[in-house]
């Protein structure tokens, strides 16, 4: 699925408070997993051990990180929304609020939803904040609810 493209910020600012993007769907492996507890030291059974979590998880297998959904996010976005402009930078500014309902069991695919709440300017920058909603397919409860900000630097 392509991004969504907005050619300037006037095009943008008429989705405050409106869905802007969907990602398409990105499989979150156990290779994908297994990389991200590599990386991060962070190697609880949970998220590697496929036969332990097939016994004792609830989930009844191996389930990401929420740290790993989350930082999927910036690829995300890139497949969701295209803000076109003379920006130099575009940085991840921060979140004011994050929450991980329900996990991403290994070979499950997610996608993202983005839904502009705020679009300001700042000195010299846009600062976009987006409500994020990253959806399990095939499930109804949500992996990841979040308010992420993004600035672009001109």
């Amino acid at each position: 699925m392509p991004a969504r493209v907005f050619n300037n910020l006037d095009e943008l600012k008429q989705f405050v408070g409106r869905e802007a993007g969907v990602s398409g769907w990105l499989e979150v492996s156990q290779a994908r997993i297994n990389q991200f507890a590599g990386t991060t030291e962070d190697r609880q059974w949970i998220h590697i051990d496929a036969e332990r979590a097939k016994r004792e998880s609830p989930y009844g297998a191996t389930i990401a990180h929420g740290f790993l959904t989350l930082s999927l996010l910036s690829e995300l976005s890139n497949q969701a929304v295209s803000v076109r402009g003379e920006y130099h930078r575009r940085i991840n500014y921060g979140l004011n609020r994050v929450r991980f309902p329900a996990p991403v069991p290994a070979g499950s695919r997610i996608r993202a939803r983005f839904t502009l709440q705020a679009l300001d300017e700042i000195s010299g920058a846009i600062q976009i904040t987006w409500a994020v909603i990253v959806e399990v397919e095939g499930t109804e409860k949500p992996a990841l609810a979040a308010e992420w900000i993004v600035r672009l630097y001109r």
